[in-house]
Formats: C-alpha cells, structure tokens, sequence
C-alpha cells in the first residue's frame, strides 16, 4: 500500500472512530433513520440523538443507582463487606469535600454532588477499554441485521461527546439559577447581576453603570456551563484521540505505549470527574450566598 492509502485509510479510521450512532430525521426523505455517514449526521441537526451516548451513559447510571442500592440494603454495623467500606470512603470523600466548599444549607448538594462524581468517574472509565472492542461488536451486531459495516459507528466513551457534557453541566447551572432566586429572592439576583462589579453612593452613577455590570455579570454567568462543560469534554476528547493514534500503530509498539498511557490516563478519568463534582459544589454555594 502506498504511502497516500495509508494515510487516506488513518484518517478515515480515525474519522470512524470518532463519529456518533446518530439517529434523525433524514431532511431529503423526511424520515427518522440512522445516519450512514457524518455528512448524513451533520444534516439532521439539532433533535438528532447520539444513541450511542444516551445508551452508555443510560446504562452506567442505572450500574451505579443500582450498585449503591444493593450495598445500601446490606448494610451492617458488624461485618462490613469490602464493597460497603468502599461505598462509605467514597461517601466520606465526598461530604469532606462538601463540608470544606458549601456554607448553606441544602441536603441536595450532598447526594448531587456523589451522583456527578460516580457518573462521570463510570462515564471517563470506559475510555480505558481498547477503541477497537465496543465499535467492532456494533458492526457485527449491524451485519448480523443487513447493514454495511462501514456505516455502523459507535463511541463507548459519554463523556467524549460535547452533548454529554453541555447536558451535565446546563442540569448543574439551572439548578444554580433556581437556588439562586429562591435564596435571595428575584430582586436579589437581578441586584447580583446589576450593581456588581461597580458600585457607587450616587443613585444617578449607580443607574448608569447598570449596562456595565449587567453586561460583564452576565458574561461571566454564561461561562460558567460553557467551561464546566468543555474542561470535561476536552480533556476526554484528547485522551480517545490518543488511545486511537496508537490503535494505529504496529501491534507490539501499541501495547508498548497503551499500557502506561492507560495508568496515567486513569488519573485523568479521576481527576476530570473530582473537577466537575468540586466547581458543581462551588456553583451551588454561590448560589446560596446570600452576601454576595
């Protein structure tokens, strides 16, 4: 094979690799179907679904909601199992984590914040399982019901897909917006976005720094979901894109560089999770701060 296949043949693997099981509205036909190619995925727009993300992420929630259930169920005082002295150290880690950033009172933060952090934790992991498993196993099963191959797409990893992580991170910001009016009211919020940064004595000054403050309060308020979501995404995103360039290197130096990549990818899958779980529990205490 020439040099020019062979990078035509890379760049349409990573391409596969990196393309959604999109399902939408064809807008040539009018019918809801698969998309074929990423051109097809592009044209159905915004109402199309990554069923691919809404499925993992679907199935490690219900993993994680029913895991902690049954723990929870076979609690005991006397002989702890090794699986509930985990539970109660990853429930200790987090309400430590709690208690040192939230200052109000809200026993949703709590629960909220585990449930972002074993989601996203379930979510970074499966970026640790070998690119060519999940997507190899969604073509066959495609074959099995007609479909070519090469049109069968399928990423394992939720949180390498911006719809994921915008989803998460807008939940987290209406919930900051409906604390942040039920705590100090509408007109303290409005005063929140208005009167601040500057400020004056003089009524007339005060009225017309309004635009000003508005304008970069407001800006600021919308970056929030824009980088919780994208630190997440990014982060993620890069690490896939690595694990496929050395899906594409000669079978003895992928496990030679796959290997160390995976450990020190697992602080990432870690890490990333502990970020979005702290600045969800930031978020929530501004939203409780009555003096700000």
């Amino acid at each position: 094979m020439s040099a020019g296949n062979e990078l035509i043949a890379s760049g349409d693997y990573i391409k596969h690799h990196l393309q959604n099981l999109t399902y939408g509205q064809n807008p040539d036909t009018g019918v809801w179907e698969l998309a074929h190619t990423a051109a097809e995925a592009k044209a159905m727009g915004f109402m199309a679904l990554h069923l691919d993300t809404l499925g993992v992420s679907f199935l490690l929630g219900a993993v994680f909601l029913f895991f902690f259930y049954r723990i929870g169920q076979k609690m005991t005082t006397d002989t702890p199992s090794g699986a509930q002295n985990f539970i109660e150290s990853v429930i200790e880690f987090i309400d430590e984590n709690v208690r040192g950033s939230f200052n109000g009172k809200n026993p949703l933060v709590a629960p909220l914040a585990l449930t972002v952090f074993i989601w996203i934790v379930l979510m970074n992991t499966m970026d640790l399982i070998p690119v060519d498993w999940v997507p190899q196993i969604a073509q066959h099963i495609g074959v099995f019901f007609g479909a070519d191959p090469h049109h069968v797409f399928f990423k394992v990893v939720p949180t390498t897909d911006p719809n994921a992580t915008f989803g998460l991170a807008i939940g987290v910001f209406l919930l900051m917006l409906f604390y942040s009016i039920k705590i100090k009211g509408f007109g303290g919020f409005t005063a929140e976005l208005t009167l601040h940064p500057f400020s004056s004595d003089n009524i007339f000054l005060k009225i017309l720094l309004i635009p000003a403050n508005f304008f970069l309060e407001f800006v600021s308020l919308i970056a929030k979901p824009v980088s919780h979501s994208l630190r997440l995404f990014g982060n993620m995103y890069a690490g896939e894109m690595i694990f496929i360039l050395i899906a594409l290197l000669p079978f003895w130096i992928q496990w030679t560089l796959s290997l160390p990549w995976a450990i020190f990818h697992i602080l990432i899958v870690l890490l990333q999770a502990f970020i979005f779980m702290t600045l969800v529990i930031v978020y929530m205490d501004m939203a409780h701060d009555e003096s700000h």
